[in-house]
């Protein structure tokens, strides 16, 4: 383990810093004029209700002082901790945002089982029991119902409407408290949510691991304790801010547990001995359970996320297609992590969006959402879908994601770096391009440990410049062109070794902009941004692994020298890409240490790949009429 250990304070700056996984406790950010104003409109209470196999779960509950009415109750479920603990300790904020605190609300914040406070055992993403036979059988969503049948027996002057609500990993145990819920729960505002951890969300993407971004997360949270707890050991400090050349160096995954986590990280063996989409990730997929839905659902996710981009939509389209009586919004906007929850987000990174787009949402989405349903104060409906289209700034509203009217149009690379809507016609195109596992593609510029966050739209100059990284670009638009929804990729593609990944990235290149002169003033609104002058502006990009073409549960190799096809689909987007822009895709097999190295030598467990396996490849990109390579684009008219 690092050798230096830091304060429980530093710890959770570091841990917003480094790695938000969202739900961050509240006493870092505490000041006591903050929680003097909570103290003086709640009183608190700490109590510990049973479910129903005997496991009692630590809970704040906060109602207003002011007794002369009832009040909806506001739960939030979470393994990041309660606290403050102690009946005289008060947070500096109650609720999603500081407006329900004002409005007046009950507010009940619940230790998950197994963390902090509570009992039982933690389980990362909880499987869930479709069929429940008795009182052993239980889950996150019988914890919910039994909270809130208690809240709802013991808990004076409430209205008997409850909402849930939670960000990240709370947003998980918010979906996850959807099938058989309780029928006192009217709404339920997902954050971000967790929904399947192999697919898309935090620890893989279509498989790959998460490397950077897992390893530090787990490696702090993942810690055991011995009973109830009010903190938990101090979060190890990273030996370097430079995480490309810390993974580099300590190498294959094969002995990381031991070596670097000195055996005490249970889910970190657990990643490790399930490479593949079996029965453990399998049974972890909550969109499989998303089934006739009671509770009004607001679904919120950021189209820059770099931790959950999968959840939100993954769990809009399941309650699009499996429970299409339930009274739903998806919003989808221009944010990072869980920045529509606390921040304006007039911008990202250099990005300008010409408005407080968090502000909007909460004002005229979120608080109305709770409003409506738990207080009957309805104004208009909500839109089924309301979704941000970045590169012009514009709100769009639709009935259904994505949108029904796109076309799919395929760009296809072609020669001299070209990429075009034209079909390739020669016979024998190709590229080819050396991957070296000692040398990965960086996936940003950044000094970056945990991951940087502004990656998502990152000036891509720096891959463009490798030998290693294929690079494709239309001429120059001559008028706009907006996408909505997944892109899809087809790759026909030969390699030297017998396994290999493949990133392929999407990306906006911005016209250039002549250097202002000695003196000049600030470019005028609307005014090209000498700061975007022929900015590379990552919009989506992902990973696959060769081995999982076939069937991601059993992992099959490449063989040498053959050619074959890889078929996925990218995060969704909704951009457009202006006229004078261009359209470029990258190619390339590394994106480190984003992603963890493939040792492009076939192992049945990749994990335990040794420094031996790992050996460079030759890769052959295809672009012949017979096989053509090409992204497919979901374009709105």
């Amino acid at each position: 383990m690092y050798s230096r250990q830091l304060s429980i304070t530093a710890v959770a700056t570091l841990f917003m810093v480094m790695a938000p996984e969202g739900g961050l406790p509240a006493q870092p950010t505490a000041t006591a004029a903050a929680a003097a104003e909570v103290r003086a409109r709640y009183a608190k209470r700490e109590v510990r209700i049973r479910m129903r196999d005997g496991t009692e779960l630590f809970t704040a509950i906060y109602t207003p002082r002011d007794t002369t009415r009832s009040y909806p109750i506001l739960l939030m479920r979470t393994p990041y901790s309660v606290g403050p603990y102690g009946a005289d300790a008060y947070p500096a904020a109650l609720g999603p945002w500081k407006s329900f605190q004002e409005d007046g609300y009950i507010f009940v914040n619940q230790d998950v089982r197994g963390r902090y406070m509570s009992d039982g055992y933690y389980s990362f993403m909880t499987p869930h029991l479709d069929v429940k036979r008795g009182p052993k059988d239980v889950d996150e969503s019988s914890d919910s119902y039994d909270t809130i049948e208690w809240l709802l027996r013991n808990v004076p002057r409430n209205n008997g409407r409850v909402g849930t609500w939670g960000n990240s990993a709370p947003g998980f145990f918010v979906a996850a408290g959807l099938p058989g819920a309780h029928p006192a729960l009217k709404a339920a505002y997902p954050s971000a949510p967790m929904i399947d951890w192999y697919l898309g969300d935090d620890r893989h993407h279509n498989g790959v691991l998460t490397l950077a971004q897992t390893y530090n997360f787990i490696s702090g949270f993942d810690q055991p304790r011995d009973g109830r707890v009010t903190t938990y050991p101090a979060r190890p400090t990273p030996p370097t801010g430079d995480g490309y050349n810390f993974f580099l160096r300590e190498g294959p995954l094969e002995d990381f547990s031991q070596r670097l986590l000195d055996g005490r990280v249970a889910f970190w063996d657990s990643l490790m001995a399930h490479p593949n989409y079996d029965e453990f990730w399998q049974k972890r997929s909550l969109w499989r359970h998303i089934k006739d839905i009671e509770p009004a659902v607001l679904t919120v996710g950021g189209w820059y996320d770099a931790e959950d981009p999968y959840g939100p939509l993954r769990l809009n389209e399941s309650l699009e297609d499996m429970s299409t009586d339930t009274r739903r919004t998806l919003v989808m906007g221009p944010w990072g992590h869980g920045d529509w929850n606390r921040s304006d987000m007039e911008s990202f990174g250099p990005l300008q969006f010409g408005s407080r787009t968090g502000q909007f949402f909460r004002d005229s989405i979120g608080v109305p959402f709770f409003s409506c349903l738990l207080k009957d104060r309805c104004d208009k409906p909500l839109p089924r879908v309301l979704a941000f289209e970045t590169g012009t700034n514009a709100w769009r509203t639709f009935d259904r994601w994505p949108p029904g009217q796109v076309e799919s149009r395929s760009l296809y690379l072609g020669e001299n770096g070209s990429l075009s809507f034209a079909r390739p016609t020669s016979t024998d195109g190709a590229d080819e391009y050396v991957s070296d596992p000692a040398r990965p593609v960086p996936y940003t510029e950044a000094r970056s440990f945990g991951y940087y966050r502004l990656y998502p739209i990152e000036d891509q100059r720096f891959a463009s410049r490798r030998p290693d990284v294929l690079v494709y670009r239309t001429a120059p638009l001559t008028e706009d062109l907006t996408l909505a929804g997944p892109i899809r990729v087809t790759l026909h593609v030969a390699s030297t070794g017998t396994d290999a990944d493949f990133i392929v990235k999407v990306i906006d290149v911005w016209p250039d902009v002549p250097p202002p002169a000695r003196g000049a003033p600030p470019p005028a609104p609307g005014a090209p941004d000498p700061a975007m002058d022929g900015y590379e502006q990552l919009v989506k990009g992902d990973i696959y692994r060769a081995r999982w073409r076939r069937s991601r549960d059993v992992p099959e190799p490449l063989i040498a020298g053959k050619p074959d096809s890889i078929n996925y689909t990218l995060h969704d987007v909704l951009h457009t890409f202006r006229k004078g822009h261009r359209v470029m895709v990258h190619v390339q097999s590394s994106w480190f240490p984003l992603m963890d190295r493939n040792p492009q030598t076939f192992i049945p467990n990749i994990n335990t790949a040794t420094a031996a396996d790992f050996r460079r490849a030759t890769m052959t990109i295809f672009r012949s009429a017979t096989r053509p390579s090409n992204v497919s684009l979901p374009v709105l008219p």
